[in-house]
């Protein structure tokens, strides 16, 4: 570990003991829920005796590992999150902008943001702190403070966790990078821990009829193009976006685009190879660049991102295979 990341780990950890003398620190993740947020948020919770994980949403993976840990997590109303009266901090883990989380952050409060995209839509006041590593997940944050301010919290339920956090995020360590192993080994080595038993609870075919249906419809609409140096694939769902996106990678596609409109609001899901990544495609910064030209939120990493708006699908899936004609390929 570097310099610099020892010093904002001692930085985090001076602040979270700052905040949580003077109340309740509720650890919020991310609106997507996936198992990266929740695994860091609930992970974080075991090291703060008056923090809590909580958010809107947990995916179909993360709801699945944490009820199997019994990992506790408090979910919120978007229109009238129940917070407790006497906050001391808010930490917000693995949310690129405050737009991500879903809900209205309280005024006056400090807050701390624990995130791994390379991309920030942060505007944060004095008293507030970012930790902004690149890493492949945010729980490998999550990890290097509990070994070195609190590896009393690191139980096998909270290395799970982690670890779960880790798998999904690089795609089952398709998209990892030395560091990302070497955690990932690290994650595994202080508890008992069965990696193929619990890779299967975490990939558990868990598709309704519905999403079935959902799936094989978008199959239906895929289409096979070119943008720039780029070999794209892109369809619309109602549902299942981010398990569209890998079907599409798993058919060739260098670059998969999955879009999908509801309730006035458009998203757009894309997911890269990782030799696209490595030729030089960046999800994030192409999902970055749309949120500034059309507005809505957008970004996310080099491999996986996402935007979404009230712009019209049309137009946003142009914006999107536009902006990836104009990158570069350096392989």
């Amino acid at each position: 570990m570097n310099s610099e990341h020892l010093a904002d780990l001692a930085a985090l950890d001076a602040w979270i003991k700052k905040v949580s003398a003077a109340g309740a620190v509720p650890i919020l993740c991310g609106e997507n829920g996936d198992m990266d947020t929740v695994g860091s948020a609930i992970a974080l919770a075991a090291a703060i005796p008056n923090g809590m994980a909580c958010g809107l949403h947990r995916d179909k993976v993360a709801k699945r590992v944490a009820e199997n840990l019994d990992a506790p997590f408090r979910y919120l109303d978007r229109k009238r999150p129940t917070l407790p009266r006497k906050l001391g901090g808010v930490i917000c883990v693995d949310a690129a902008s405050p737009e991500q989380l879903g809900l209205e952050l309280p005024n006056g409060i400090p807050i701390c943001v624990i995130d791994h995209h390379s991309t920030s839509g942060w505007n944060l006041d004095s008293g507030d702190i970012e930790i902004r590593w690149a890493m492949r997940a945010t729980t490998q944050i999550i990890f290097a403070y509990l070994q070195e301010y609190c590896p009393v919290a690191l139980t096998e339920p909270v290395r799970k966790l982690l670890l779960a956090g880790l798998i999904t995020d690089t795609g089952r360590f398709r998209h990892a990078d030395g560091q990302a192993l070497l955690d990932g080994a690290q994650m595994l080595e202080g508890g008992e821990i069965d990696y193929a038993s619990f890779v299967e609870l975490i990939e558990v075919d868990d598709l309704t009829d519905s999403d079935r249906g959902a799936l094989a419809a978008g199959l239906s609409r895929v289409k096979n193009s070119t943008a720039g140096s780029w070999q794209l694939m892109h369809t619309n769902v109602s549902t299942s976006e981010g398990r569209m996106g890998k079907v599409l990678l798993v058919a060739g596609a260098e670059v998969a685009l999955v879009s999908r409109h509801r309730d006035g609001i458009t998203r757009l899901s894309a997911r890269a190879t990782r030799n696209a990544t490595l030729s030089g495609v960046h999800l994030g910064e192409i999902m970055s660049s749309l949120a500034e030209k059309l507005g809505g939120d957008g970004g996310g990493h080099d491999g996986a991102a996402g935007w979404s708006g009230e712009t019209d699908r049309i137009a946003a899936e142009s914006a999107f295979i536009h902006s990836l004609s104009g990158v570069v390929r350096t392989d």
